[in-house]
């Protein structure tokens, strides 16, 4: 039987917050895929995005049951797996546009680059929780998780995913500042990326990532080619104007002018059918949901238990910046979905995986608080 101080610690309100944010996203990928759904009822990506959210919530449910701490011995295990999975995404994944990033396990298909974000937050927080780490650790001690961020990096580069990159890259930066780092080291750190700008840009960044970049900076740079996704996604943005054009009546939408519209540029559907008030919505729902996350960090008793669950809200707060940045043309399309709203399957059972592990530490902070 379930210990009664853990149900009494689970935080409903984040599963609620979470729970409207996917109703969102359900609305938004229903007016999405629309035409799809006419024309296939019973096989179409909403029913399936209702099968990935079915299972994610297993999953997350699932994590409930083992007690976070036992994490810690078995973090090295994890990402070593998860490296070998990314590894092996290089060699033997499946090509879909040009990148490799998926692998096929028995029949089933998932994305290695989603879950390795959440094993970077177990395996950083097992390390900054040791007993012989301290707040504002030397440059020595910072040089381990350094390494261990860049290897999987470096392997999603290669696939290539920028945008799953940088988020585990800020997931990461977010937990190292938790912890505490001198301001020197980053002076150092920024003095030491100012050089490698012009070698990234020349010999690292694809042709059309650097399009990506030259649109954000010139956005009447090539409107037919490279500045399509993002010119049409303003637009439908723009057109949703205080109160949105209504559900299922967006031109942009319906006339299929907005490419990527289930997965990238689910934002742009949901605010041009739900208007400024619908993106405020929305946008005040991610930032109550974070707010609520990092408030189960501050009650944590145990610094692996903050630990993960500051990273659980980095993911989530990085993600959803970068993706609304992103479709609203302040930062380039580097490919990146908005957390419980965009179709992927990976993506929903990675992110409800992350929303366990900041319950399971809800749930058994009573453990520390009886010491």
């Amino acid at each position: 039987m379930m210990d009664r101080r853990l149900i009494e610690n689970f935080d409903w309100s984040v599963i609620w917050t979470v729970l409207a944010i996917v109703c969102i996203g359900l609305l938004s990928i229903y007016s999405a895929v629309y035409p799809q759904i006419q024309a296939r009822p019973a096989n179409n990506l909403f029913i399936k995005q209702i099968v990935w959210l079915t299972i994610g919530l297993a999953v997350m449910c699932g994590s409930l049951f083992i007690n976070y701490q036992r994490l810690r011995a078995i973090s090295p295990w994890l990402y070593g797996g998860i490296v070998l999975l990314l590894a092996a995404v290089l060699v033997i994944g499946r090509v879909s546009h040009g990148s490799k990033r998926w692998l096929e396990i028995a029949g089933f298909q998932f994305q290695p680059s989603e879950f390795v974000k959440v094993v970077i937050i177990i395996q950083l927080a097992s390390y900054f929780s040791a007993q012989e780490m301290t707040n504002f650790p030397s440059i020595k001690k910072l040089l381990p998780p350094v390494a261990m961020v860049m290897l999987p990096v470096l392997l999603i580069l290669a696939e290539p995913d920028l945008g799953s990159a940088i988020a585990l890259f800020a997931v990461a930066g977010s937990m190292i500042l938790f912890v505490g780092v001198r301001w020197r080291y980053l002076a150092i750190v920024i003095l030491a990326i100012v050089p490698l700008v012009l070698p990234v840009w020349n010999h690292v960044l694809k042709p059309y990532q650097k399009q990506r970049i030259l649109i954000l900076m010139s956005p009447n740079l090539d409107p037919l080619g490279a500045g399509y996704h993002i010119r049409q996604s303003k637009i439908a943005i723009g057109s949703g104007e205080l109160w949105g054009k209504g559900f299922l009546k967006g031109t942009q939408n319906k006339l299929h002018f907005l490419p990527e519209k289930q997965t990238d540029f689910i934002f742009s559907v949901w605010a041009e059918e739900w208007g400024f008030v619908g993106c405020t919505v929305l946008i005040l729902l991610f930032c109550l949901l974070i707010f609520l996350i990092l408030r189960i960090a501050a009650r944590s008793r145990d610094r692996f238990g903050s630990l993960i669950v500051v990273g659980v809200g980095g993911l989530i707060m990085w993600q959803a910046l970068i993706n609304i940045g992103m479709v609203v043309g302040l930062l380039p399309v580097v490919g990146i979905t908005l957390p419980f709203v965009s179709y992927g399957g990976s993506s929903i059972i990675a992110l409800c995986l992350a929303i366990g592990l900041a319950e399971n530490v809800s749930m058994r902070r009573y453990v520390f608080q009886s010491h």
